[in-house]
């Protein structure tokens, strides 16, 4: 029901009331689609059910855009006072004191966090009944410029390398410029045994192949080669989530993909957008993986013999 630029929602047993659902979020500017928040309502309700499995009991980071993307953004930690009391919240320690994550585990929360124009929602890669242990290791594959062909070569190298060390992947495009490859695991390990792990990945297959690849943090050292990130397998770093929209022209949507997928010459970072991504979801491009989690003891065996 709307009323006055005002949209009242069912989920589930809850009612969410969405405020200047008119109210262009993503501008059609340079021949992109313009979009609403009531668009994003739309998106959101259809594709919950797929999304959902991918942030329950996650601390979040909100990008916030409350006047769309031509106005300011931030990055929201803390949940403020003002939110609904059954939004799930968890205080986790931070340097100089504690932070009031949110937590999105349904759709009521998840078009709560619409009308607050939270944009894009960057998931922890554990969860908060095992904060210190991560259950996904997530490889950022960061291209020099917009070159999608890199980022399709670089992916297949590291699904290689991850088959030799049977850790089940997958691809997820970023809506940005790259790929995601995200691993699942059984959450044993803490942050700073996986992240070693993964950079140890990282570097083993930037020295098989130096012209192509690099681990180098900053960028005047990349020169024209793809940056392989695993800086977000930390205690409080973030990664966008699946099927999260990105803030930029087009909305386009970080949407997790099948590894034949990669053989499609349509495939590009900001192949799917809230118009279209709930039907690719449908697809299932992730069947089975999150169930097949691996310890990295075997793993970390294997990379070792394979570095000598």
């Amino acid at each position: 029901m709307t009323d006055g630029g005002t949209r009242t929602v069912r989920a589930g047993r809850r009612t969410v009331e969405v405020k200047r659902v008119d109210k262009v979020l993503f501008p059609g500017d340079g021949g992109a689609k313009e979009y609403t928040k009531g668009d994003l309502v739309d998106y959101h309700r259809s594709v919950a059910r797929f999304m959902l499995p991918h942030l329950r009991g996650r601390p979040l980071m909100l990008e916030r855009h409350p006047d769309g993307l031509d106005g300011p953004e931030f990055m929201q930690k803390n949940t403020p006072e003002h939110y609904p009391d059954w939004i799930t919240r968890v205080d986790l320690p931070k340097e100089d004191g504690t932070v009031r994550h949110t937590v999105c585990d349904d759709t009521a929360t998840l078009l709560y966090l619409t009308d607050q124009a939270s944009l894009t929602l960057h998931r922890w890669l554990s969860r908060t009944n095992s904060i210190n242990s991560p259950d996904r290791l997530v490889f950022d594959l960061d291209p020099a410029d917009d070159d999608f062909g890199q980022v399709r070569e670089a992916a297949r190298f590291l699904g290689e390398l991850l088959d030799e060390l049977k850790l089940p992947s997958a691809p997820m495009t970023t809506g940005s410029r790259g790929l995601h490859i995200v691993v699942p695991l059984t959450g044993e390990r803490d942050f700073d045994e996986v992240r070693e792990f993964a950079r140890d990945v990282a570097d083993t297959l930037a020295a098989a192949h130096p012209d192509r690849l690099t681990t180098a943090a900053r960028k005047k050292d990349r020169g024209q080669r793809l940056y392989l990130d695993v800086q977000r397998n930390a205690y409080a770093q973030t990664a966008v989530a699946p099927y999260t929209v990105r803030a930029r022209p087009g909305a386009p949507v970080a949407t997790p993909i099948a590894w034949a997928e990669l053989d499609d010459p349509d495939l590009h970072a900001r192949r799917w957008t809230i118009a279209n991504a709930a039907e690719k979801a449908r697809t299932d491009p992730w069947a089975g993986l999150m169930g097949r989690a691996r310890a990295l003891g075997p793993a970390r065996r294997r990379l070792d013999a394979l570095k000598g």
